[in-house]
């Protein structure tokens, strides 16, 4: 999610700072961002943010508060800041209630509330730090940067009067100059690869689209593939159109991966399951102690009712992710492959506070269509619910010892086949693929994430710009590319002799030096073909997708979800 996923919301002028084109390839490691950013996220149940509901409407002013700060302010004997004092009396009311109930600071809330609209304001390209220097590494299609003539490649040098190549400016400090409010202007200056001199440029600011389906092609002549990074107010609209483009081109299976999603809004993900479960199936229900039971179930002809659909989890996947496995595999319509999910099964509801802060509050716990609650325990607090979701990382679970995974206490049963599936502590796969050891080492981490490496894609791609322009597809780059030697030979000269120490010893594996080449080529197919570049070259090499589409390909399938083939 690639995980990628924390910058998505951070960034919000839709750019990267320099790690997230290289998290893209590493989002194992950044679990522990995840299960803080779905946290932070939450999970939306009746409304979308246009209509948050002012906390006034249901809590009344707390009068024994406010004259214990009432009486600090007037008679303590030194000077203090009293909204300290407000900050850390929420943090001790929240300290006792469930680890997703968030307060979101008044500075904080419009990043988080972007991440899930679906658009913001902006300049509409993604950037990544390329020694100290901002190097634009994706450019909204028909958004305000293309069509002033920005292009994917270009070094920004200047920001209106500012300089911010070599200037060593923090990545908000650039973001805050980029940003701004719709039909202002901004003037840049950029040196392209392919031209001498530095190009002034005005850009527009627009609503610029972020974009939760990261990738949607053919895997083979009857497999679509369809990556989400979360469910925001456009998901359902773009996964539709994925869908429908790979049916288009002759997909009668489904690949759907939802690894490192954090979630987001019910409303995408109940849309989305509509599209595979016909016959008013539930999907999810909510039991509350202040609100009736509430249903929601499929209501419309779907476009994928029928067809073999595998869904890719893995801890990552939470929340709305859950909600959707959980749905499919209850009533046996597919097969969930990957690692157990993070276990998020409560309801949050955000309400406003007087100072443009918000409260996202747990109202509800939601149940897959079997009766499961997926909520991992939090009895022993915070700290320990955290401890427990990381030390997965460190149990053997995801490496293939799935014994380790003991939260499951309750049995359920699907709705069709009747398979034993658990309650408690996630959602278990089907099929369980474990990480490969020796590609999530923190050695392999601080190769995947390090500057040189950067420094070395990038290098390539100016000296070899012309002939790259010339592939013609992901998988023309795909079958033909050669130059992931190069790329690796240039970051090794780059390394101090300590990094080059190091990496010779990890790339003596042959496995983890093919891991190390595809991860290069796939980032340079993204600087080419943007996400679906990326996805469809690191494919290629993912042991999710092989076991995916192994199982896809032979009678597994149905004996998985305990169906009969339709073809003895």
């Amino acid at each position: 999610m690639p995980i990628g996923i924390a910058s998505y919301l951070c960034a919000s002028i839709f750019m990267d700072d320099k790690k997230r084109l290289r998290l893209k390839v590493v989002f194992p490691f950044f679990a522990a961002t995840i299960m803080v950013l779905g946290m932070v996220i939450g999970f939306r149940l009746h409304d979308t943010l246009r209509n948050k509901r002012d906390i006034s409407t249901v809590v009344e002013r707390s009068d024994r508060l406010e004259q214990l700060i009432d009486l600090i302010r007037q008679n303590y004997v030194d000077s203090i800041n009293t909204d300290g004092l407000y900050s850390d009396a929420i943090k001790g009311i929240l300290s006792h209630l469930d680890p997703h109930t968030t307060y979101i600071p008044a500075d904080e809330l419009d990043a988080v509330n972007d991440g899930l609209s679906g658009s913001f304001f902006g300049i509409g390209i993604e950037y990544a730090i390329i020694r100290d220097s901002l190097q634009v590494t994706y450019v909204v299609p028909n958004g305000p940067s293309a069509l002033a003539g920005v292009r994917v490649g270009d070094r920004i040098i200047k920001v209106n009067d500012t300089l911010v190549a070599g200037a060593g400016l923090p990545s908000q400090s650039i973001v805050d100059k980029l940003r701004g409010a719709q039909n202002t202007e901004v003037d840049v200056s950029v040196k392209s690869i392919d031209a001498p001199g530095i190009r002034d440029l005005k850009i527009v600011r627009d609503e610029v689209p972020i974009v939760s389906v990261d990738a949607g092609f053919m895997l083979d002549a009857n497999t679509g593939y369809i990556k989400i990074n979360r469910f925001s107010a456009t998901t359902y609209a773009e996964f539709a159109k994925a869908l429908t483009a790979v049916k288009r081109k002759g997909a009668t299976n489904l690949i759907l991966d939802l690894r490192q999603n954090p979630g987001g809004y019910l409303d995408a993900a109940r849309d989305i399951a509509d599209e595979f479960l016909d016959d008013h199936k539930l999907i999810v229900y909510t039991k509350s102690l202040h609100e009736k039971e509430q249903d929601y179930r499929a209501v419309n002809d779907g476009m994928f009712e029928e067809g073999r659909l595998i869904i890719l989890i893995d801890e990552g996947s939470a929340s709305a992710s859950e909600i959707l496995a959980g749905a499919v595999q209850d009533w046996d319509r597919g097969v969930i492959v990957g690692h157990r999910s993070f276990g998020k099964g409560l309801v949050q509801e955000q309400y406003n506070l007087d100072d443009g802060s918000a409260l996202r509050l747990t109202i509800a716990r939601y149940y897959t269509p079997s009766g499961r609650s997926i909520q991992r325990s939090f009895k022993k607090g915070k700290a320990a619910y955290a401890a427990a979701y990381a030390a997965r990382f460190k149990d053997g679970e995801l490496t293939g010892d799935t014994s380790v995974a003991k939260e499951d206490t309750q049995a359920y049963y699907t709705l069709v086949t009747h398979r034993l599936v658990h309650g408690g502590g996630g959602i278990k796969p089907d099929v369980y693929v474990p990480y490969d050891s020796g590609r999530i080492s923190p050695e392999m981490l601080h190769l995947l994430v390090s500057d040189h490496l950067q420094e070395a894609i990038w290098d390539y791609y100016s000296e070899h710009y012309k002939s790259l322009k010339s592939y013609q597809s992901s998988l023309d780059f795909s079958r033909n590319f050669k130059g992931g030697t190069d790329i690796l030979e240039s970051f090794l000269r780059k390394l101090p002799p300590s990094g080059r120490l190091m990496a010779t010893s990890v790339f003596q594996r042959p496995q983890n030096r093919d891991y190390f080449l595809l991860q290069t080529r796939s980032q340079i197919a993204r600087i080419l073909f943007g996400n679906n570049g990326y996805y469809a070259v690191s494919a290629t090499g993912d042991d999710f997708i092989k076991e995916a589409l192994q199982i896809i390909h032979s009678s597994k399938y149905d004996q998985l979800i305990g169906r009969k083939p339709v073809h003895p």
